[in-house]
């Protein structure tokens, strides 16, 4: 027995190693040579050409059923991929003439072919331009007496000024679309933003429809109120005003989303109590006496209130500015207005001022996230080489979402999630005396109207 188990030994000694010879590790691949390397580098490189060039011939195929949002993303991305290519081929040496294949040719202009399409194109108008077909033929008739100057068509320079405004498109990309050149694109886009200013600018209401603006306000509690007054930031490439500096825009606001004044461009380094002083509604007020000089409203106490605007907490409190009760306003000072008449909680007057305030300065909210929606060059950062025109194109888009609210058209969705910068710091100074007493006299008749 024991010889016959040192027969079998080696042969198991010899399945083991025959075993662990079955594993030995795969050949080593030769070294790359510089020309093998680049051979294969130039493979690839030819596969990332013919993919971007059917892309490209996909995009020239589909453009009257993409979404403008997904044709300039698209467009962009092809034009970075194609840049990279070049690049890279002038880096190895390579000379660009490389046997890329080539996109077919463009077809005709795509603004014409939209025109002229068979299918149904509504949907598509409304997301390129922001507005019907219907709206935009209006707005034509109106633009189209200013417009004789350009060397393209009324209805190719308004629809290719919207076009810039509604997705903050290049002139490059603008260009491409309605079949003329990039200096031509950015004359037009200039020339189309005057006629709206200069035709449009009546729609800003504020001196022409008071009493419809009056009359707003008074569904939510406010008497006499001509405006919701508040500040927006917008930001600027580069260092122009400091380290993630910005632009800022004041606006008065309707109970509707107005817009009924706008004073725009004023650096972020700027206090917003200096912006108001050198605004032209600060003029029309404190010095021609041009606007809030209409007739005063009784509260039911009695109390007289002459119109006034509501303002921000950035703002001081002026005779016709009306913002908000401070944290360190003291009912002390409620006291000193007479307006304690031993049946009123002071805390719970400034309280139901405050929260009707608020309401009303969610109004300034829903305006500017509207604005942004609808015209998306607003959310994009602007160039400091053209802040110079930044508050032209600023007052084209509100002058257009007066124009489109007048006209009944539909908000985007896109507005819904834009929440305005609430990081301005308080007015610190004292408040006018005419304008606290304004202010408990509200406050007084809206916490009687809840006490009953």
């Amino acid at each position: 027995m024991a010889g016959a188990g040192a027969t079998k030994t080696p042969t198991a000694t010899k399945s083991s190693s025959t075993k662990r010879n079955n594993h030995k590790p795969p050949p080593q691949q030769p070294p790359q040579t510089p020309s093998t390397r680049r051979q294969n580098l130039l493979q690839l490189v030819a596969i990332a050409a013919s993919a971007t060039a059917a892309a490209h011939s996909f995009l020239t195929t589909h453009d009257l059923t993409l979404h403008p949002t997904q044709t300039l993303t698209l467009e962009s991305n092809i034009s970075s991929v194609s840049l990279s290519i070049s690049n890279l081929l002038s880096l190895i040496h390579h000379p660009i003439a490389f046997a890329i294949p080539r996109p077919p040719p463009p077809p005709p202009c795509w603004f014409h072919r939209l025109l002229s399409s068979n299918t149904d194109t509504d949907q598509l108008f409304i997301d390129s331009f922001r507005m019907s077909k219907q709206s935009f033929s209006y707005q034509l008739a109106l633009l189209s007496p200013s417009l004789s100057s350009l060397p393209v068509p009324p209805n190719y320079a308004v629809a290719a000024t919207l076009f810039r405004l509604a997705h903050g498109a290049t002139f490059n990309a603008v260009a491409r679309r309605f079949g003329i050149d990039s200096p031509t694109a950015c004359r037009v886009f200039y020339v189309v933003c005057k006629a709206i200013v200069d035709n449009l600018g009546h729609l800003f209401e504020l001196r022409s429809d008071l009493n419809r603006i009056v009359l707003g306000f008074g569904w939510i509690s406010l008497p006499n109120c001509c405006g919701v007054l508040g500040i927006d930031t917008f930001a600027v490439e580069g260092n122009l005003f400091g380290e993630n500096g910005s632009v800022l825009v004041q606006a008065l606001v309707d109970s509707e989303g107005r817009f009924l004044d706008v004073s725009a461009g004023w650096p972020s380094t700027m206090k917003p109590e200096l912006v108001l002083r050198q605004s032209e509604l600060f003029s029309a007020v404190e010095e021609s006496r041009e606007l809030l000089n209409g007739p005063c409203y009784e509260l039911s106490d009695g109390s007289s209130i002459p119109q006034y605007v509501l303002g921000e907490s950035c703002f001081p409190l002026l005779s016709w500015l009306i913002t908000p009760f401070r944290k360190s306003d003291t009912d002390d000072d409620m006291e000193d207005d007479g307006f304690d008449d031993g049946c009123l909680n002071l805390s719970s007057l400034k309280q139901a001022f405050n929260s009707v305030h608020s309401r009303g300065m969610e109004l300034v909210d829903t305006a500017f996230g509207r604005l942004r929606g609808r015209w998306r060059i607003l959310s994009k950062e602007w160039k400091e080489e053209s802040i110079e025109s930044f508050p032209y194109v600023v007052v084209t888009c509100c002058l257009l979402h007066n124009f489109l609210i007048k006209s009944n058209e539909e908000f985007p969705d896109e507005d819904s999630d834009y929440i305005r910068n609430h990081d301005l710091s308080d007015y610190e100074g004292e408040g006018d005396e005419t304008g606290e007493t304004i202010r408990s006299a509200i406050a007084a008749d809206l916490s009687r109207w809840e006490d009953c």
